[in-house]
């Protein structure tokens, strides 16, 4: 089987209301959806996500980047890959989320050829995963409020509360989310970045009194010693770095120096399936366990994210919930995946299970 063809459109996605997180707020996204076309008639899906303050990439970008690779994957074999990475990483240096969109479509392939779901073909044998719900940032009363609606109405037990601009005013928050949700709802905590040691110190014990289970990347992504630093002072929560984790460079830097519990692999930062599945084996060969995150993504990229927590049980949560923030039937993307509560559960499908209607 080769390739014969890839093509690729831009897809706004606007959210239903705006998101704001410590360092930005945004209200529409600009994602890319690929298609890559085989001899054999059979067709995989994919998604870029660019995060420009993360991945350093705008939809543009993507294009242009995948314009670039085009050429060299015509005549490739899908089930080639290693040698799609490495020709992909010969070409251009990062650029994560373009080289994700290629993977995840060429492992969606892989698994229409052989009639396995994503989730299979990775090794998994669970369709079923349970999912946290993310609120982002605006004043405590208002976010306790979703936290309750989020807990009450939409059946959710795991909440991802955005902090990272006032240290008081998060620990405020985290008070008023506990009395309103109750004691039974995990609770976790993401900084994006926002603290220093010493904020991140004062957050932190703040934090335990209401129970709050994990904090993530509080510090700038490129603090290694810091987050060791703060990981030899810190006792009762865990610590996770998400932006720190681009690559198995990244993952092998920050385990070694005892820098994190829980490393978050977002494939829009790694490259896709493929680097996931390495970025986690170096986590679990130390005793680290993942977290799948995601960016602002459709059920393309989601699914194939939700399929890298099924296929492996050192990959322990799932945050993959970008979908509930925009009104997916104007997308034209279905499949993949049903929801029912926070129950996430994968269709026994061949490849994604995504089907598109553009």
């Amino acid at each position: 089987m080769k390739i014969t063809n890839v093509t690729f459109e831009k897809l706004r996605i606007k959210l239903m209301d705006s998101f704001k997180i410590a360092f930005t707020a945004f209200d529409y996204v600009d994602n890319i959806i690929i298609k890559i076309a085989t001899d054999e008639g059979i067709v995989g899906y994919g998604e870029a996500a660019p995060f420009l303050p993360v991945t350093g990439e705008t939809a543009d970008g993507v294009i242009a980047v995948l314009e670039l690779l085009k050429p060299g994957l015509i005549g490739q074999d899908p089930f080639d890959i290693e040698s799609i990475h490495s020709y992909m990483d010969k070409v251009v240096y990062g650029n994560g989320s373009a080289k994700c969109a290629i993977d995840i479509a060429v492992y969606d392939i892989m698994g229409k050829f052989v009639g396995l779901p994503v989730y299979k073909l990775l090794g998994g044998s669970r369709r079923a995963i349970q999912n946290d719900i993310t609120i982002g940032i605006s004043t405590p009363e208002e976010m306790s409020t979703i936290a309750e609606r989020y807990v009450k109405e939409e059946g959710f037990h795991i909440l991802k509360i955005k902090a990272g601009i006032n240290a008081d005013e998060d620990i405020r928050t985290m008070a008023l989310i506990r009395k309103k949700v109750g004691q039974n709802i995990r609770l976790r905590v993401d900084a994006n970045q926002g603290y220093d040691v010493a904020q991140a110190l004062y957050a932190i014990e703040g934090f335990k009194k209401y129970g709050v289970e994990a904090v993530e990347q509080c510090l700038p992504y490129w603090d290694c010693d810091g987050a060791a630093l703060l990981r030899s002072n810190v006792s009762g929560i865990k610590l996770m770095v998400d932006e720190s984790i681009h690559s198995t460079k990244d993952a092998q830097r920050f385990v070694s120096a005892g820098s994190a519990d829980i490393l978050n692999i977002k494939l829009m930062k790694c490259g896709g399936l493929l680097q996931g599945l390495k970025i986690n084996n170096i986590a679990e060969a130390s005793g680290v366990t993942c977290m799948v995150g995601c960016m602002l993504e459709t059920k393309i990229a989601l699914t194939a994210g939700i399929s890298l927590v099924a296929a492996r049980k050192n990959i322990t949560e799932a945050d993959c919930d970008s979908f509930m923030f925009f009104d997916n039937s104007k997308l034209g993307i279905t499949g993949g995946f049903e929801r029912e509560k926070d129950k996430f559960t994968l269709l026994d499908k061949p490849g994604l299970g995504i089907e598109l209607s553009f």
